[in-house]
């Protein structure tokens, strides 16, 4: 893993950390915020994890294992994107680490997403998370 090019964004929601987690765990809601994109998971350490969506008029699947998942408090899975281009090998997963927080009556959500092969991979990948964790936000937020 490239540990070198660890993308690494962060975000502040008004909400405490129960309401966050059912965002981040609850497949209805995170086809709210996450642009329609249906998860299948039972959400069990070591079960796989997918991401079914459409983009640009293509249907995706993103796939993983889930790592560890410590309830409120700590969710880390592996993912594959087939959209990377790259081959379905285990050198071209990425470990995404998703660590939750309270913070006076708000949730701080840390995510790092490590084995980004470029400089600008890592660059799209902070950009990326940044627009979801926003759509997160507002979802959790109104």
């Amino acid at each position: 893993m490239n540990a070198t090019r660890l993308a690494r964004t962060a975000v502040t929601i008004a909400a405490p950390v129960a309401e966050v987690w059912e965002a981040l765990t609850t497949p209805a809601a995170i086809k709210e915020y996450m642009f329609g994109t249906t998860v299948t998971s039972d959400w069990v350490v070591g079960s796989p994890i997918m991401w079914t969506s459409e983009w640009q008029g293509f249907t995706y699947i993103d796939k993983g294992i889930i790592l560890q998942l410590v309830p409120e408090r700590l969710f880390e899975y592996s993912h594959f994107s087939a959209r990377s281009g790259a081959p379905d090998l285990p050198e071209h997963y990425h470990v995404v680490t998703v660590e939750l927080r309270p913070d006076g009556g708000h949730t701080r959500i840390d995510l790092s997403q490590d084995n980004n092969p470029t400089e600008q991979a890592r660059k799209d990948a902070e950009e990326n998370w940044s627009v979801m964790f926003h759509s997160l936000k507002r979802f959790v937020e109104k």
